[in-house]
């Protein structure tokens, strides 16, 4: 019979008691409390992680995995880049020359970098410059600008782009600036609209001509690699002294770290909403406890023991909580199922790297949403419960 006793009252105190609505009432509130705390909090990290994975892809492409730089000017050549290939047959490399410009049209400006690059390397280390010069052959001066330059200006294939060089030349008792203009071969669209406006590319022919650069020197060299961490380490003990690499990732460390901090804190905020909805399980337990102390109290006299007592309410706001939290997640994963299928929220194209929710719950956030929800609950049904095992019998039946 002891061994029943608990779950057959589980059962009894879970049923709706049309003497004491209240109490059902408020269990029902700490359910669905918890299953929208849940919900939410599982829809608020898959919407973070989304969003961090989609700023990773677009950083990685324009900025790239890794980038080898020399210390000192000359120091990355045509030498370096032979080895480099010879060593890692594994890896893409694209070398590239590069200078700070401004684009002008008519009476507009905007400030910007021009990269001279080999067409066919670059296309193996950027999928979105791949795309924007496929079946494309370039001549010199041909140039391919992004998507946000190309509307300001309202440009089409085949214009002509005014490129001001920040590199000077003497003119007589003056210097004057280097000005060349190209001719707009494609457009790219990185769905980032500062670097489609800050960013174009030519031949690197063409930039070495401008700025008066030996052929096989560069200004650094562009790799992609699937474990650029890993990579890293292996190609900074092949490099000589005089040039330094780097990875994408250390040129974003504080836009990273923020968004981490941005995480967490919105983690701990959504779960404040699962422990308000746990003081409905405390107050809806208490509110039991001291309905049934007359009952309690009987039991209690007939031979059940104070940790039974306790079970049975410890187990009853458990089973309050775990279903809600069952229940969040079941809603949680309907509703990013349902937001990631259909288009009901529309981003800006021209703000956010992708127009649709970009939806990324990792199996992480998943466990630690589930354990921290029942942590709380736990937390929240131990106190009645220990209220529950202390009815003092005496007291209790000689009032009743």
């Amino acid at each position: 019979m002891k061994n029943s006793i608990v779950p057959y009252l589980v059962k009894r105190f879970l049923r709706f008691d049309k003497e004491q609505p209240f109490i059902f009432l408020s269990a029902l509130l700490a359910f669905l409390g918890i299953s929208l705390g849940v919900m939410v909090l599982l829809i608020a990290m898959a919407l973070m992680n989304g969003f961090d994975n989609e700023f990773k892809k677009k950083l990685t492409i324009m900025n790239y995995p890794l980038t080898v730089m020399p210390k000192f000017y000359g120091a990355v050549d045509n030498n370096l880049l032979v080895s480099l290939k010879a060593k890692f047959p594994d890896l893409k490399f694209s070398q590239y020359v590069q200078s700070t410009i401004m684009a002008r049209s008519g009476s507009v400006l905007e400030g910007g970098y021009i990269f001279g690059v080999d067409f066919d390397s670059e296309a193996q280390v950027n999928s979105i410059l791949k795309k924007a010069s496929a079946n494309k052959k370039f001549e010199k001066f041909d140039v391919i600008v992004g998507k946000s330059l190309k509307d300001e200006f309202s440009l089409f294939d085949g214009d002509k782009v005014m490129y001001i060089f920040t590199d000077v030349e003497p003119g007589g008792l003056s210097i004057t600036p280097k000005i060349k203009r190209f001719q707009l071969k494609s457009v790219f669209d990185s769905g980032l609209s500062a670097y489609d406006k800050a960013y174009s590319y030519t031949t690197i022919s063409s930039l070495q001509a401008i700025l008066n650069l030996p052929s096989g020197q560069y200004d650094g060299i562009h790799i992609f690699s699937n474990n650029p961490q890993e990579d890293i380490l292996k190609i900074k003990q092949f490099l000589p002294e005089n040039v330094v690499i780097k990875g994408w990732w250390e040129e974003n460390t504080n836009f990273f770290a923020a968004l981490e901090l941005e995480k967490a804190s919105l983690f701990i905020v959504l779960m404040l909403i699962i422990l308000i909805a746990a003081i409905n399980i405390i107050s809806s337990l208490l509110m039991t406890v001291m309905n049934r102390r007359s009952e309690i109290a009987l039991l209690l006299s007939l031979g059940a023991t104070a940790v039974e007592v306790k079970k049975v309410f410890l187990y009853l706001g458990i089973v309050i909580g775990v279903s809600g939290i069952l229940a969040g997640v079941a809603f949680g994963m309907g509703g990013m199922w349902i937001l990631s299928t259909f288009d009901i929220v529309h981003l800006p194209k021209d703000v956010y790297p992708t127009t649709t929710l970009p939806l990324d719950l990792s199996v992480k956030d998943f466990v630690l949403i589930v354990i921290g929800a029942f942590g709380i609950v736990v937390a929240s049904s131990y106190y009645p419960a220990k209220k529950a095992s202390e009815v003092d019998i005496l007291t209790v039946l000689r009032n009743e």
